[in-house]
């Protein structure tokens, strides 16, 4: 028998607390490609829970070039960019990327990291160390995701940062703190799509804010890339943004379908990312493979084809929106593939995931922390490669399980 010590004794008790709130997280196995169907554990469920936007993550042509791209540079890049890590592949691959924010932000570089978290990280640490110590200002929308929120934490550990928080809904605060703010660096950071609700920032306002009180503005367009705007390129592209205080975070491992992220900035920015960007820095590469697979990704993406898929996508919001009906269930108005159904406490939330599973559908519980106390939720989100006759299903599938959930709630 194991013998127990205290670290040990710490984390089960606090496992068995976590379980005791309904707010323990399990992982499930999937044995399929991410696709709107998967075999979860050995059944077939129709998924409505990935951020493959455009149905793109198992899109043939973008596997065939990740084959290629593996027998062209191998499997592993062996090192960080800085040291030997850094291929044609890669190289390739950010050209393209800054050619997408060339309109809308001048002398673009981009800067490709393994994980949207990295590049966030990276972003708002070498950012705000531009400054002297004690000399840099953080703006933080409250509902902001857990990467800007670790690299605000981080970046303010290390610089003695101030940080203020703003509702993206409400900016008089933001305008209120920053006409206060005679600091040398102010920068403001907001999700473009934010992840739980799926409201769009309020982009134009902010820039016009960021440039009256001399601000960069960092926008984390991880759920917007490839969906948003005529080609894909994303919120400035929808917005018809041009500016050189912008920072965009793409996201590559969601409507793009494999893996990745990158930061695109005027040139200046980036350079000085290159040169003091931790995590860049002390990172191995992602390997050149995926790189390759990328651009594959990038051509549809502004291809006839990618718009196609976005069509398909804004008729399945069309039809969500206008259909789907709730008796005692809050449908958020959101116009991107992200449709949170709010159920408010934990319990709630997990008794629909479960009904929807029985049902054969995979539509997991968002608890906190994702979201706020109070707001726990089912997280639906729609893909291009379903139809309308797997969102009218669906539809059909919860309004019964809300009847059937509130007839529990009831008897209780």
């Amino acid at each position: 028998m194991t013998k127990s010590f205290s670290a040990l004794k710490l984390a089960e008790d606090q496992i068995a607390d976590l379980d005791l709130q309904l707010l323990k997280r399990k992982l499930r196995v999937t044995q399929s490609p991410c696709d709107t169907k998967a075999l979860v554990e050995n059944r077939e469920l129709k998924a409505f829970c990935s951020n493959d936007y455009l149905g793109l993550a198992s899109h043939p042509e973008i596997a065939s070039a990740l084959a290629e791209g593996a027998r062209k540079y191998g499997a592993g890049s062996g090192a960080s960019h800085l040291i030997s890590g850094h291929s044609i592949a890669h190289e390739l691959l950010e050209k393209r990327l800054a050619s997408f924010q060339s309109s809308h932000i001048p002398n673009a570089q981009a800067l490709f990291f393994s994980t949207g978290y990295l590049a966030n990280l990276t972003a708002i640490t070498g950012l705000t160390r531009l400054a002297p110590k004690s000399n840099a200002s953080l703006y933080s929308a409250k509902l902001n995701h857990a990467s800007l929120i670790d690299g605000i934490r981080l970046a303010s550990a290390q610089t003695n940062a101030t940080v203020t928080l703003f509702d993206h809904k409400q900016l008089e605060s933001l305008v209120e703190a920053l006409k206060q703010d005679a600091k040398p660096l102010k920068l403001i950071v907001i999700d473009g799509v934010f992840s739980m609700d799926g409201d769009v920032a309020p982009f134009k306002e902010l820039l016009a804010i960021a440039e009256q009180y001399d601000a960069l503005l960092l926008v984390d367009d991880a759920h917007g890339f490839g969906v948003l705007g005529e080609r894909g390129h994303g919120l400035l592209e929808q917005e018809n943004i041009y500016s050189n205080r912008i920072i965009y975070i793409g996201t590559l491992g969601k409507a793009a379908g494999v893996s990745g992220a990158f930061i695109c900035a005027q040139n200046a920015f980036i350079e000085w990312l290159i040169q003091k960007g931790r995590p860049y820095i002390y990172s191995t590469a992602t390997p050149p493979a995926i790189a390759h697979a990328l651009l594959k990704s990038l051509d549809i993406i502004e291809s006839d084809e990618g718009k196609k898929r976005r069509t398909q996508l804004k008729s399945l919001i069309d039809i969500w929106q206008k259909e789907m009906n709730f008796s005692s269930w809050e449908k958020f108005s959101s116009n991107t593939p992200i449709q949170p159904v709010i159920l408010g406490s934990n319990a709630n939330a997990l008794l629909a995931a479960k009904l929807l599973d029985e049902a054969g559908y995979w539509i997991p519980a968002i608890r906190p922390p994702t979201v706020p106390v109070g707001s726990s939720r089912l997280r639906i989100t729609l893909s291009a490669n379903h139809s309308e006759e797997d969102l009218r299903g669906l539809i059909t599938t919860l309004q019964s399980i809300e009847e059937l959930a509130m007839k529990n709630v009831c008897d209780e």
